[in-house]
C-alpha cells in the first residue's frame, strides 16, 4: 500500500450524522470492522456507463457524497482509509480521512474492474456486441477481482487488531467481495445494491467475515 501525504487531509465542516453503530455495540467491541465505500458519482455513473480503468472526476453531487461519508465515518473513528488509485476513489477517500484525521493509503487491489474496450460503454451495449462482460477483449476475469478484493481485504484485517478500516472501492469490487461472504443474501451478485456514495459494514466474526449492513447512504431514513 502507498501512502498519501496527511497534509492535504484537512477535516470538512459538515452537519451531524448519526452514528453508524447499532444495538449490537457491546458484541462488536474489540472486532474488527471494515467499512466496504463506494465512491461518489461521477459524470460517467450519472450516464450510466462502465468506468473501469477510466479516470473521471466526482462531479458535485459526488463531492457531497464524499462529504457526508466523512461526516458519518468520522464518528467511528477508524484507523486507517485504505483508497483504489482512481481518483473518483481517491478524491473520496480523502474526504473521509481528512474527516477522521486518520492515515490515507493507495492500495492497487481495490482498483475498478478493467472492461477492456467496453469501457465507456453502457452495459446493454456491452451485452448486445459481446453476449456477456467476460467475453469483451481486455476484460479483467471476474474470479481475478474476487481473488484481489480478498487479498486486500487480508492485508487490511491483519493490520487493525480490533479497530475500525475503511476501504474506498468500485461497484464491481464491492459487488464481487460482498457477492462472495454472503452468496444466499441475493439472487445474483448483480443483484447486490451498491448506490454511490455507500457504505457496507463488514465484521470479523471469529475469523470469518460477516456482512451486516449493506448499501447504506448517509442520510437514509
Amino acid at each position: 500500500m502507498t501512502s498519501v501525504s496527511s497534509e492535504s487531509l484537512q477535516p470538512h465542516v459538515a452537519p451531524p450524522e448519526p452514528s453508524v453503530r447499532t444495538q449490537a455495540d457491546a458484541v462488536l467491541e474489540g472486532s474488527t470492522r471494515v467499512f466496504l465505500v463506494r465512491h461518489g458519482r461521477t459524470a460517467l455513473n450519472a450516464a450510466g456507463r462502465l468506468r473501469g480503468r477510466l479516470d473521471p472526476p466526482l462531479d458535485s453531487a459526488g463531492e457531497e457524497e464524499a462529504r457526508r461519508l466523512g461526516a458519518l465515518l468520522a464518528r467511528e473513528s477508524p484507523r486507517i482509509v485504505v483508497a483504489s488509485p482512481l481518483r473518483r476513489a481517491l478524491d473520496t477517500a480523502r474526504a473521509i480521512a481528512a474527516d477522521c484525521r486518520c492515515e490515507l493509503k493507495v492500495e492497487e487491489r481495490f482498483v475498478d474492474r478493467d472492461y477492456g474496450v467496453a469501457a465507456g460503454l453502457t452495459l446493454e451495449e456491452a451485452l448486445a456486441a459481446w453476449g456477456s462482460l467476460e467475453h469483451v477483449p481486455g476484460v479483467e476475469p471476474h474470479a481475478r477481482v474476487v481473488e484481489r478484493a480478498l487479498e486486500g481485504l487480508a492485508e487490511l484485517a491483519s493490520h487493525l487488531d480490533g479497530a475500525a478500516g475503511v476501504i474506498v472501492a468500485h461497484d464491481a469490487v464491492n459487488r464481487a467481495l460482498l457477492w462472495h461472504l454472503a452468496p444466499t443474501r441475493w439472487p445474483s451478485e448483480a443483484a447486490v445494491p451498491q448506490r454511490t456514495g455507500c457504505y457496507n459494514v463488514l465484521v470479523d466474526d471469529h475469523g470469518a467475515w460477516r456482512v451486516d449492513d449493506v448499501d447504506v447512504v448517509p442520510g437514509d431514513s
